[in-house]
């Protein structure tokens, strides 16, 4: 079996730039102003250097001078770097029903602390079986505490509402 692995996102170097003229930047970022795309090429092989075109949708195009295997692996290196640091917000889900005891709702909510502290979404949900559903109150009265009880780290990103059986919130971590 083949493993596929993403493209980079293809760069125009030397013969392949489309453009006329460009506008030219040296290897240590000096601008040399703009120019014929020929004169710009000739410019790179003195320097033994590859003509990059580093800005797409401009009129000239950017076109820089590096050593392009290595202008490569500086791409790749920070687009690791960016990925490293995106975190990816979970929605978390704590059950609870409504005839929960204090300790076990004291337990569920320091679950719900550390969710948060970890930067995750939390949906918090009071599921009512059978006859439980005469008293809806108290499932609405254990979100009201958890509401009042995080209101100091969390937002309420979706209030109490009633979906069936359930009775629900969505709280975030406060930026």
């Amino acid at each position: 079996m083949r493993i596929k692995h993403k493209k980079e996102s293809k760069v125009s170097k030397n013969e392949d730039i489309k453009a006329k003229k460009v506008r030219l930047v040296d290897a240590d970022g000096k601008q040399l102003g703009i120019m014929e795309k020929e004169e710009a090429q000739t410019i790179a092989l003195e320097k033994e250097l590859d003509l990059v075109q580093v800005s797409v949708g401009i009129d000239p195009p950017v076109c820089k001078l590096v050593d392009y295997n290595r202008y490569r692996y500086q791409r790749i290196k920070k687009k690791k770097q960016n990925k490293k640091k995106q975190k990816n917000v979970q929605l978390k889900e704590i059950r609870i029903r409504p005839r929960i005891d204090k300790h076990d709702l004291e337990i569920k909510a320091k679950h719900i602390e550390k969710f948060l502290e970890e930067k995750d979404k939390v949906k918090i949900s009071v599921v009512f079986r059978g006859r439980e559903l005469k008293n809806v109150q108290a499932g609405r009265e254990i979100l009201e505490r958890l509401k009042e009880r995080f209101i100091q780290i969390a937002t309420i990103e979706k209030d109490v509402c009633k979906d069936g059986r359930v009775f629900h919130m969505i709280v975030v971590p406060k930026k």
